[in-house]
């Protein structure tokens, strides 16, 4: 028999009161390409906890902000840009994980062209740091950042997305550079480019490389007019 008991939303809120002592915040993991590593944008923390060390750029949501809406606010406080890549991954909620009280954070990665970005600076320092040289972070941020890196390891292999941290125009060498930083491994030129080129979603400009020290390459960009019209058939490049 269904109950006739029901209680009013003062009586609820009473008590679940204490429940609402917790915080939401977002953390967003921006990934970079450049000097053939990729890089993620990082702040030095301000608080005594944690001096010395790095942390993702975040914030707390607002009572009024929906969890996507803060991601991009806080990627476009800081690199001045609105219309990129971004991916919510995986939601943080360890007891401790914030010295200030309970703060659970969703983590979003994005994926920025690193010459479009002009970094806003505040009152701490912000830069670019080499994912492979970072061992140890502010908070439980170094988990998040491993978390997002696996997750885009797993979706440059079956989504173009990897084309976004690469300028319009780029070298075959400069794509195949981006892999192997990406997935942490060398990857066979030969058996790259005939991958690639296969798809036929690279389009020749009939352009070559200027003022590099070695011989110049040819240029291409990315179709995404025809990978728009393919996406429904599985893609993935495997290697």
């Amino acid at each position: 028999m269904m109950s006739m008991y029901t209680k009013n939303i003062n009586t609820h809120l009473v008590e679940i009161k204490d429940y609402f002592k917790v915080a939401i915040s977002v953390d967003c993991v921006i990934f970079g390409f450049n000097d053939d590593e990729l890089k993620v944008l990082l702040i030095e923390s301000d608080l005594k906890e944690f001096k010395g060390k790095w942390s993702l750029l975040g914030d707390i949501v607002r009572p009024d902000e929906e969890l996507d809406e803060a991601a991009y606010r806080v990627l476009k406080e800081r690199t001045g840009l609105d219309d990129v890549y971004m991916e919510q991954v995986q939601t943080f909620g360890a007891i401790q994980r914030h010295p200030a009280g309970r703060v659970i954070t969703v983590a979003y990665y994005s994926l920025v062209n690193i010459e479009h970005v002009e970094l806003k600076l505040h009152n701490n320092e912000l830069h670019w740091h080499s994912v492979k040289d970072l061992h140890e972070m502010a908070f439980d941020h170094k988990q998040i950042l491993d978390t997002c890196h696996e997750r885009l390891k797993q979706q440059v292999l079956v989504q173009p997305i990897g084309f976004n941290l690469l300028p319009r125009k780029f070298s075959l060498r400069e794509l195949q550079n981006l892999y192997e930083a990406i997935l942490d491994m060398e990857l066979d030129r030969r058996n790259f480019r005939k991958k690639f080129l296969s798809m036929d979603l690279l389009m020749d400009l009939n352009e070559e490389e200027e003022d590099v020290p070695h011989r110049p390459a040819k240029l291409y960009k990315f179709n995404f007019d025809k990978y728009d019209q393919r996406k429904k058939r599985y893609l993935g490049i495997g290697f």
